[in-house]
């Protein structure tokens, strides 16, 4: 359907949610469906999209907190600290890479979590897609650490959407341990 023949269809009196509809049929799109209709599917929207929001504080700045997380040498060190290293247990047997670049990618623990580099912003922000090598092919969630400038500190504010359901206790349990906790450790 082009946009002439939705606008004809729809009429120049149609409400912006018939046109949105009708654009969307046109190119491809999503439908926009009516309440009642939505109601009756539940495919097309999640109403209950699981998301985890950490803020942590590190007697670092900025940039300190930015090159570890971002310098494949310094992040190495931090996954050194974190407890299944420390015992032995290993994740994976390729080395940690972190490319520098948007569209670049990454490999950590191991190769257990793999990405491309989304957004990078020196010293501000890192906005990551992430992803676990044991879920599906093709399903990346996002991950944005947001460094907020905090007296000589830094306070990091950490969200991350889009991984499968029921995933979020564990993976909000998994950034505390593996991340915030050795990170930590590895700044002081």
């Amino acid at each position: 359907m082009s946009y002439e023949k939705n606008l004809a269809t729809t009429g120049p009196k149609a409400t912006r949610r018939q046109v949105v509809a009708g654009l969307a049929v046109a190119f491809g799109g999503v439908v926009l469906r009516p309440t009642a209709a939505l109601a009756a599917t539940e495919e097309e929207i999640s109403r209950s999209q699981e998301a985890i929001h950490q803020v942590t504080v590190f007697k670092a700045s900025r940039k300190r907190v930015y090159e570890a997380l971002m310098d494949t040498k310094q992040f190495d060190q931090i996954t050194n600290l974190s407890p299944e290293m420390r015992s032995g247990i290993s994740l994976g047997d390729k080395p940690t890479e972190i490319s520098r670049e948007v569209g670049g990618t990454f490999t950590l623990f191991g190769g257990h979590i793999v990405g491309r580099q989304v957004e990078l912003a020196p010293n501000e922000r890192i906005v990551q897609a992430w992803r676990v090598i044991d879920w599906d092919a093709g399903v990346y969630s996002i991950a944005k650490f947001e460094l907020v400038e905090q007296g000589a500190g830094t306070k990091l504010v950490f969200d991350h959407t889009g991984f499968p359901k029921g995933g979020a206790e564990h993976l909000a349990a998994g950034w505390k341990a593996h991340y915030w906790e050795t990170l930590d450790k590895f700044l002081t």
